[in-house]
């Protein structure tokens, strides 16, 4: 059986970054050390890089799940967790990525080409980093981020100048033998040919290679023989040659209707109406093949097509053949770098100063009201966030009421109670929103002042006797500071 694999699908998992770590330093004679939480490190990175040695994707074939190691978590001592090991794929030249819908997302070609098809995420932020004047000892730190878990598609289109189509032994393989150093497997009895072979050819000063693939016969579109399958190996190709059988013995069969039922095919699997043709008449050392391609070769004029009459077996016509095929190479060559020279320029445009990285939209189901939020961002943050510990979710709420969320909402006419949700999918968190109330607010290490339960004995005294230690003075008199006072000496976007 064939080892040869040209289509996967491939399982992959960008590694997991770590999670910050809360650390109050500990010292004798030190008693406020001061927050000393280290870093998570971040997760590795899925990438695929073109290695020219390779020539299959039989290694994804057999082990199809792949994944980038996670971030180690931080420590105390302000001591950051190691980087995941990154993994890097080799993969052959003229791997097409895709997403399991079609979408293209990578096409590599070009010997170190790189491609990161799975990122690590991002490591949380211990509670040093978190620290500032308003929060000087923070109870918390943010989670690692989980690393982009994805299938993809891989399909090797394999890069040649020239590509050989035809019935199943119509000679392609000898001819490709013939003319190169290549040697594929040749019998008299079809589908002698069941992977696409590369010969390189020399034609005077110009170098090329094409493409040998297994032959096509009627039906191929709807499933029948191997042809088919292997057609995107041609895609590439700057000029497709119909080999055509002379000498066939099959008595239903010759090489007009041989070229009418390929050329169907062609245009039922789309995309190759554009490349030149040239018709390869073989084996015209027999005699009834040169007679059969004497016969056919007006009516082939007539429908202009570029005609040679060859033998792989005594090597006539091939000199002329190469030269022709070689031609035709140069001219697409020095198109191809005409349309790069006229390409436009890529207009780089950053976002917009006042644009908010974030969406509210509001979802109706009868007398149901949903509000949705949705920003690379804010949804970050709610991933980095330990909804069990209270600080942590206060923190949440104080940043997303600084990106401006909260006057989103209340211009959509969200009021106390309704049902938010940030993100989409089976991630997405759904909480009742309480608007905050007039400053950014700050609890004892660990806690959230918004969360206390007033309903307790005595809940209102300890809440005020914190507002008093917490403001000082400035809440006494009246002063206590604003949103807008305090919001420069936050701490930066995480």
């Amino acid at each position: 059986m064939t080892s040869f694999i040209d289509r996967v699908v491939l399982h992959v998992r960008g590694g997991n970054g770590g999670n910050g770590c809360a650390s109050v330093h500990r010292e004798k004679f030190k008693p406020l050390g001061g927050p000393d939480g280290g870093n998570g490190g971040k997760g590795g990175d899925v990438t695929l890089v073109v290695d020219t040695s390779v020539t299959t994707l039989l290694e994804f074939h057999r082990s199809p799940h792949r994944a980038g190691g996670n971030g180690k978590p931080g420590q105390g001592d302000h001591k950051n967790g190691s980087n995941g090991q990154a993994l890097t794929l080799a993969v052959p030249e003229g791997t097409v990525v895709s997403l399991s819908d079609g979408t293209v997302l990578a096409d590599l070609i070009g010997q170190g080409t790189e491609f990161v098809i799975a990122a690590g995420g991002r490591g949380g932020l211990g509670n040093a980093s978190l620290a500032s004047t308003r929060r000087k000892a923070p109870g918390f730190a943010l989670l690692g981020e989980p690393g982009i878990e994805r299938d993809v598609v891989l399909e090797l289109k394999t890069v040649a100048d020239i590509g050989l189509v035809g019935f199943p032994s119509a000679g392609k393989s000898s001819l490709i033998a013939a003319m190169s150093a290549a040697r594929p497997k040749i019998a008299d009895y079809p589908f002698t040919t069941l992977e696409p072979h590369l010969g390189v050819i020399q034609a005077g000063d110009t170098t090329f290679t094409m493409a040998d693939v297994p032959g096509l016969i009627p039906g191929a579109s709807q499933g029948k023989g191997l042809g088919l399958e292997f057609l995107r190996h041609i895609e590439r190709c700057a000029a497709l040659v119909h080999v055509l059988d002379c000498a066939t013995l099959e008595s239903n069969r010759d090489p007009l209707r041989d070229l009418d039922a390929l050329e169907s095919e062609l245009e039922q699997y789309g995309g190759l109406q554009d490349r030149p043709r040239i018709v390869v008449l073989n084996k015209v050392d027999l005699p009834e093949g040169r007679d059969l391609a004497e016969i056919v070769l007006p009516d082939l004029h007539a429908r202009d097509y570029r005609v040679f009459l060859i033998s792989a077996v005594s090597h006539e016509g091939l000199r002329e053949l190469g030269f022709a095929m070689a031609q035709i190479v140069r001219d697409a060559r020095a198109a191809a770098v005409v349309e790069a020279s006229v390409r436009p320029r890529v207009l780089v445009r950053p976002k917009s100063v006042d644009d908010s990285g974030f969406t509210v939209s509001v979802e109706r189901n009868g007398e149901d009201v949903l509000f949705r939020i949705v920003g690379e961002r804010i949804e970050r943050w709610v991933r980095q966030t330990d909804f069990a510990n209270d600080e942590a979710v206060g923190y949440l709420a104080d940043r997303i009421a600084r990106a401006g969320v909260e006057l989103e909402l209340a211009k959509l006419g969200a009021v106390n109670g309704s049902e938010v949700v940030i993100g989409s999918g089976p991630s997405a968190v759904i909480f009742d929103w309480q608007p905050t109330v007039s400053d950014l607010h700050q609890g004892p290490r660990g806690t959230d002042e918004r969360l206390v339960d007033m309903s307790r004995p005595n809940a209102a005294q300890r809440l005020e006797e914190h507002r008093r230690r917490q403001y000082g003075e400035a809440y006494a008199g009246g002063e206590e500071e604003t949103p807008q006072e305090v919001q420069g000496s936050e701490e930066t976007d995480a």
